[in-house]
């Protein structure tokens, strides 16, 4: 159960969740209360050195950018994300409207969801206009929260548990999933959580308060976990700014949902609504979402490895209720991709687990109970031992093969043909596999998804997973734009490449005229 008692014994005081205290070994704290202590245990914490980490850092940045890099290279990202989110930077970078055609000609990304923070990548995008750049960013600040992460734990801890907890946040699988699965906007909120906890842990309750205000610009459903951040506030004793944090999160959450995102829809509405009530076509009512959270084996699996790569000394910390809000909705949800233990739904979750063990192991070492201190002395290499361990199952172990570095094979070599033979600046409809390699100097289109625009090259690639063959690739992009014709114009491997002969329409839905 979580464990909110004080740190150095099992009972707590009615109404309160002290736990800061660092345990019955450490010296009392006689300073005037403050924010930045400047003597005592906390100046002390401060002086642990910095460089370890930034080395660790910088070898896990290097790491998560390497399979990146590869996985995009060889023509393998697992969704349309990356193309997605490279049509919004490469328009934040440009000074335009956020949007992002291959949503929908025209579409506007604010209205599906609102992470305006993804402009911070703008001009990095003006030095290196790729999609690699993203994929860099993403490492670079993953590799951040290790930072902050692993030296919090040091300065909490001391001994060797900060670089042993840097390695198991940093080979932790919510970190490893979220690389595989490309660039999120989730990135930016794995630094700032991290800087929460970190806040809240070394009792600097105004900069908790500073650095999650944030997060309302990263995703949606992020006022949520800043509302939590307000009630650890109100009950470590900052009653005045825990309750208007837990103000501010709950409006940023409402307004964002009900009003920000809707306004820039053109459904006028908050799409993922239906993630929660319908499970296809079928309507389903809340209560039956909220009694089905544990109906699947998926979902009670992914919870015993998000507390379990912790030694599960995480539920002993209050730290653990930041990762609330997001576990609900995950598990109110409907899409089983929301459920497990892939994609990145869950790298947000690793900064606030890592830190709540350090948090946990704290507490537990002045513990009455004998079984419990003992534990909490080796409870930080067991959650190291489990991160190296499972990570024989999970991406990075990719960077082991050698066929991981190869991208001179045959279907790569046709990938870049296919790309070679589509002009710069054209107007594209394709599929996943080459669409992020086009989005930062073509307008891309997803393949079925923009009626009427008759663009100038249809790319495919025939073993993409079509739910049908495609056995006529020319009679299928006429059947997609019949109001146009095309003609093969390059094919190789499974790669084809066809070219609009008939002239363009005057008026192309979703691009305005000038």
């Amino acid at each position: 159960m979580l464990e909110l008692n004080k740190s150095g014994t099992d009972r707590s005081e009615p109404g309160r969740l002290p736990a800061q205290d660092p345990g019955p070994d450490a010296a009392p704290d006689t300073r005037p209360a403050g924010d930045s202590p400047s003597s005592g245990p906390d100046a002390a914490a401060d002086r642990v050195p910095l460089r370890p980490y930034l080395i660790a850092g910088a070898i896990l940045c290097a790491l998560y950018f390497l399979y990146a890099y590869f996985q995009y290279a060889r023509f393998g990202s697992p969704s349309w994300d990356l193309g997605i989110f490279e049509q919004e930077v490469r328009a934040y970078a440009g000074f335009d409207a956020p949007v992002v055609d291959i949503k929908g000609p025209g579409y506007l990304i604010l209205g599906d969801h609102f992470s305006p923070i993804v402009a911070l990548l703008a001009p990095l995008y003006w030095i290196w206009p790729s999609a690699e750049s993203l994929l860099f960013a993403q490492a670079a600040l993953f590799a951040l929260g290790a930072v902050i992460v692993g030296r919090t734990t040091q300065q909490i801890l001391g001994g060797r548990s900060g670089l042993c907890v840097t390695v198991a946040y940093g080979l932790s699988w919510g970190i490893q999933e979220a690389v595989k699965a490309d660039f999120h906007e989730i990135a930016f909120a794995v630094p700032l959580l991290a800087l929460v906890c970190r806040a809240l842990l070394l009792k600097r309750y105004t900069a908790a308060l500073l650095w999650s205000l944030p997060l309302v610009l990263v995703k949606e459903d992020l006022g949520a976990t800043v509302a939590v951040v307000g009630f650890l506030l109100f009950v470590y004793g900052r009653r005045l700014q825990g309750a208007l944090l837990a103000v501010f999160g709950v409006a940023a959450f409402a307004v964002t949902l009900v009003v920000l995102i809707p306004a820039a829809s053109s459904a006028g509405r908050y799409d993922y609504w239906t993630k929660i009530d319908k499970n296809g076509e079928q309507d389903v009512s809340m209560l039956d979402s909220v009694l089905g959270v544990l109906d699947s084996s998926v979902k009670i699996e992914m919870l015993v490895f998000l507390i379990g790569i912790t030694a599960f000394m995480a539920l002993r910390s209050p730290l653990t209720l930041l990762i609330l809000p997001t576990l609900g909705w995950r598990l109110l949800s409907q899409d089983s991709n929301h459920w497990g233990m892939v994609w990145h739904y869950s790298a947000i979750l690793m900064p606030v687990l890592f830190l709540a063990l350090a948090d946990g192991v704290r507490r537990s070492r002045g513990s009455h109970r004998p079984w419990l201190a003992s534990y909490a002395k080796v409870a930080v290499p067991v959650a190291a031992a489990i991160a190296v361990a499972m990570t024989q199952h999970l991406p990075l172990r990719d960077l082991l093969r050698p066929d991981t570095y190869r991208t001179d094979d045959a279907r790569s070599q046709a990938a870049r043909a296919a790309l070679d033979a589509i002009p710069a600046g054209s107007r594209v409809e394709t599929d996943i596999t080459l669409m992020a390699h086009l989005t930062s100097d073509r307008t891309v289109y997803w393949v079925g998804g923009a009626p009427g625009t008759a663009p100038d090259i249809v790319a495919i690639n025939l073993d993409f997973g079509w739910s049908r063959p495609i056995q006529d690739p020319v009679a299928y992009a006429e059947q997609l734009h019949p109001e146009a014709r095309y003609r093969l114009k390059h094919r190789g491997g499974s790669f084809v490449v066809m070219e609009r002969t008939t002239p363009e329409p005057a008026k192309i839905p979703g691009v305005r005229g000038d």
